[in-house]
C-alpha cells in the first residue's frame, strides 16, 4: 500500500468567493460557492457542464435547518493516493487516487458550523455532510435531505421507479421528461412496495447525454442513515434527494459528530470506464475485520429452483396455524412435495460434489413455513423439519468435500429474527455452516417502516457485524442496495437487491436487464443474481408453469463473467445440467475470484464484453451478453502473455439460436490463440458467448 498526502492548503474567509478543485487527471472540475447564504456546487467534465449549480442542505425537525444563512469560513485541500488489496474482487489491486476539498461553512446567526467534504476522482466525485457537535446541533431528527443534481438537458435515463421497499423492477429507458408518464407502467407487483410520488427513481441512476457522456448518481458508505432516492423536477431537469422515512415519516436520527453517506456522481465518455470504476468502493472505509482468512468466494448449487418454479414447496405440511415450540411436526401430514428432505438433499449433494461445487444451499429446512407471514414467532432458525437432519446431512456433505449453505427467511419479521440471532448464528457455526443467505420478503413487521429506512439499514449491518463474530458470511436478499460496504466488511459476500433470475420462473426478465445491471445495481457491490438456468422452458421443471426464460444458454454462461460476484450459483436443477452437460462444463470451470478484469466492449442495455484473469492463475475467461438486438464483437486478445500460446474453448450462440424459440442452440469449439488473435463473434438478441482460455503446456 502507498499513501501520499501531497498538499494541504488553508484559505481564510477574506479570500473566499468560490472554490474549485480538479481530478488528478485534470478532466473533472468541481466548483463550490455560497449563493445568498445557500450552499451550491457544480461539476464539469472536459470543459463540458455536467451538473449545473445545485443546492445542498439538510432540513431538520428539532433544530433550525441547515439550508440557508451560510457563509464560507475556510477551505482545506489535499491529495491522496494508495493501492489496496481487497479480500475478494474483480482485481487484485485497487488504486484509490483523489483530490479532496473540505469546505467549512458557518451559520453566523446560529453560531454553528458544518463541513462539506468533496473527493474528486478521474471518473467522478463524492461529497458528504459532516456535522460537528454544537449546543444547538445534537440529537438531530432529519425531516429531509435537500441535495440537488441539476442536469443540463433532458437526458436518456435507465431507471426503475422510486420505491421505499423494493427494487425488483425491470429497467425503463426513456427521457427524463417521460418518467412521470411511464412510472405507473414500470411499477409491477411485488410482495412489498411503497411508491414514492412521481416522478421519482431509485439509485443507482444511469443517464446518457446526447453528446455521449454517461452519468451515474448513487451513494456510498450507507451507515446509520436512510437510503437516498431521487425525485425529479421535470420542468427544470433537477434531480433531488428524498430519504426513506420511518413509520412516522421521519428520515433519520443522528447524534453529532456525524457524517452522512457520500453522494456520488460518476461521469465518463466511455461506458467501459464506468464498469471498471472503483469509486464507490474507494469511498468506503478500509476493512475493519482483523482476521479475514476465513472469508472466501463460493460457487454453489441449491435446493431452490424447483420451489421457485412451483414444482416443490418450502413448507413441510400444508399451510395452517402453527406455534413454534408447541406444534408437533411429526404429527402433521406432509405435503409430499417438500424439497428439503433428506433423500432429495443427498441427491443434490452427490451431484454438486461430483461436479466440483463448494456448497449447497437448502431452503425450506426450518420450521415455520406453514404459517410464515409476519408474526412475532413465525420462523425458527435452529429447529429443522422432521425430514431434514441437520447434523447427518452436513456430515454427508463434508464427506463428499462440500458444505451446506444456511438459509434464513425472515419474512421481514425483524423482532423475531433479532430475538433469535445469536442462537441462530451459533447454531450455524456449530453445525459447520459458513454462509447464510437471508431474506426479507414482505412488509416490515411489527412497527412498519420500510426496507430502506435507517432502522432497517442498521439491522442489515448489525447482522453482518454479528455474523463476523461467528465467522459467517452474509448474502442478504430483499435488503437495501449495496453502497460499497463490502470493502469495510468483506463477509458481506453478496446481496440481491434487484430483479434477479427468480423472475424467470414468473413474469421474466427482458434481455436488456443484464446489460444494464452492471452500470447501476452492481456499482455498489456484487449481486447474487443466481444465473445458470439452462432449461428455458420452465414447464420441463414444473408442468403447471408456462413461463419461458428470455435468454439463450450462452447468455446464461456469460453471466458468470459479466455479472461479477464472489458468490456464484448454478441455479438450475441437476436434470437440466445433465441434459446440457457440455455447456455445463463452462459453469464448472469458470472462476469466481479474479486478479484482473478488462472491459472490452460496453453500451448500456445493448452489450457488455469483459475478460477476467482467474485469481492466482494464468487462465482467462471472457463473457459477452447482448440486449434486445444482436451484437457483433470484434475483439483482440492483447491482454494475453505475448510469449505464450493458449487454448480457447468458445461457447457461442448457434446460427439458429433465438432467446424465445430456440434457447438451446449453441456451438462449442476449441482453437489456439495468442495475444495477436482477433475474434469475431456474434451474440443473438438475449444471447451471448463465453470463452475459457488456458495456457498450452
Amino acid at each position: 500500500m502507498r499513501k501520499n498526502i501531497l498538499l494541504t492548503l488553508l484559505v481564510f474567509p477574506f479570500l473566499l468567493a468560490a472554490e474549485e478543485i480538479t481530478s488528478p487527471d485534470g478532466n473533472m472540475l468541481l466548483k463550490f460557492h455560497v449563493d445568498n447564504g445557500v450552499l451550491k456546487y457544480e461539476l464539469l467534465y472536459k470543459n463540458r457542464q455536467v451538473v449545473l449549480p445545485s443546492s445542498l442542505g439538510l432540513e431538520l425537525i428539532n433544530w433550525p435547518s441547515l439550508m440557508e444563512g451560510f457563509r464560507m469560513e475556510r477551505v482545506q485541500k489535499s491529495s491522496f493516493d494508495e493501492t489496496w488489496q481487497p479480500v475478494w474482487g474483480e482485481n487484485k489491486d485497487i488504486r484509490n487516487h483523489y483530490n479532496e476539498m473540505a469546505v467549512t461553512v458557518s451559520q453566523p446567526a446560529l453560531k454553528r458550523q458544518i463541513i462539506i467534504r468533496f473527493r474528486v476522482y478521474d471518473e467522478g466525485i463524492g461529497f458528504r455532510y459532516e456535522l460537528p457537535r454544537h449546543d444547538n446541533l445534537d440529537n438531530v431528527i432529519i425531516k429531509e435531505e435537500h441535495t440537488e443534481f441539476a442536469m443540463t438537458a433532458d437526458h436518456t435515463a435507465y431507471w426503475i421507479p422510486g420505491d421505499y421497499d423494493t427494487d425488483e423492477y425491470e429497467y425503463t429507458i426513456s427521457r427524463l421528461s417521460e418518467i412521470r408518464s411511464l412510472e405507473d407502467k414500470a411499477r409491477t407487483e411485488n410482495a412489498s412496495q411503497s411508491a414514492i410520488p412521481a416522478p421519482s427513481t431509485q439509485t443507482s441512476l444511469l443517464m446518457k447525454t446526447d453528446d455521449g457522456l454517461y452519468i451515474n448518481i448513487h451513494e456510498a458508505a450507507l451507515i446509520d442513515y436512510s437510503a437516498m432516492h431521487l425525485t425529479l423536477d421535470d420542468r427544470r431537469m433537477v434531480l433531488k434527494s428524498i430519504l426513506t422515512p420511518d413509520s412516522k415519516g421521519r428520515k433519520g436520527f443522528i447524534r453529532c459528530p456525524y457524517t452522512t453517506p457520500w453522494r456520488t456522481v460518476m461521469v465518463v465518455d466511455d461506458a467501459r470506464k464506468m464498469l471498471a470504476s472503483n469509486l464507490i468502493l474507494n469511498l468506503n472505509e478500509p476493512c475493519k475485520l482483523e482476521d479475514t482468512s476465513w472469508i472466501h468466494p463460493v460457487k454453489y448449487m441449491g435446493v431452490w429452483w424447483e420451489m421457485m418454479t412451483g414444482a416443490a414447496t418450502w413448507n413441510y405440511a400444508d399451510y395452517q396455524a402453527i406455534r413454534l415450540g408447541e406444534t408437533d411436526y411429526t404429527k402433521l401430514k406432509p405435503t409430499g412435495r417438500h424439497a428439503a428432505n433428506n433423500d432429495n438433499v443427498r441427491r443434490y449433494i452427490d451431484f454438486a460434489a461430483r461436479h466440483g461445487f463448494d456448497q449447497l444451499l437448502v431452503e425450506g429446512w426450518n420450521q415455520g413455513w406453514e404459517d410464515l407471514w409476519q408474526k412475532y414467532h413465525n420462523f425458527s432458525f435452529t429447529q429443522s423439519y422432521p425430514d431434514f437432519d441437520v447434523k447427518a446431512l452436513q456430515a454427508y456433505a463434508n464427506e463428499k468435500g462440500i458444505k451446506l449453505m444456511m438459509h434464513h427467511e425472515t419474512s421481514s419479521s425483524i423482532i423475531n429474527y433479532e430475538r433469535q440471532l445469536q442462537e441462530a448464528y451459533k447454531f450455524a457455526h456449530d453445525n459447520g455452516y459458513d454462509v447464510i443467505k437471508s431474506g426479507y420478503v414482505g412488509n416490515i413487521f411489527p412497527y412498519g417502516g420500510h426496507h430502506y429506512d435507517q432502522w432497517m439499514n442498521n439491522h442489515y449491518l448489525y447482522c453482518v457485524t454479528e455474523a463476523a463474530k461467528y465467522r459467517l458470511m452474509i448474502n442478504a436478499h430483499e435488503a437495501v442496495r449495496p453502497t460499497g460496504l463490502c470493502r469495510t466488511y468483506p463477509n458481506l459476500i453478496g446481496n440481491e437487491s434487484a430483479r434477479g433470475t427468480e423472475f424467470q420462473a414468473m413474469s421474466g426478465c427482458e434481455p436488456k436487464h443484464v446489460c444494464i445491471l452492471p452500470f447501476t445495481r452492481l456499482q455498489g457491490g456484487p449481486m447474487d443474481y443466481t444465473p445458470g438456468i439452462l432449461e428455458a422452458d420452465i414447464s420441463k421443471v414444473n408442468p403447471n408453469n408456462p413461463a419461458h426464460m428470455k435468454a439463450t444458454i450462452c447468455n446464461q454462461l456469460a453471466l458468470y463473467v459479466t455479472m461479477y460476484s464472489p458468490l456464484q450459483m448454478a441455479a438450475d436443477v441437476p436434470e437440466s445440467y445433465e441434459r446440457y452437460a457440455d455447456a455445463f462444463q463452462f459453469i464448472k470451470d469458470v472462476a469466481v475470484d479474479w486478479d484482473k478484469s478488462i472491459y472490452l466492449e460496453a453500451e448500456p442495455a445493448a452489450y457488455i464484453t469483459v475478460a477476467r484473469q482467474a485469481k492466482g492463475s494464468d487462465d482467462w475467461f471472457i463473457g459477452c451478453v447482448a440486449g434486445e438486438q444482436p451484437h457483433h464483437s470484434d475483439i483482440t486478445l492483447s491482454f494475453l502473455d505475448k510469449n505464450r500460446r493458449y487454448t480457447a474453448t468458445i461457447y457461442s450462440d448457434g446460427k439458429d439460436a433465438n432467446c424465445l424459440t430456440n434457447n438451446a442452440s449453441y456451438d462449442i469449439r476449441t482453437t489456439t490463440v495468442t495475444s495477436k488473435t482477433r475474434l469475431k463473434l456474434k451474440a443473438v438478441a438475449g444471447g451471448g458467448y463465453a470463452i475459457r482460455i488456458t495456457p498450452k503446456n
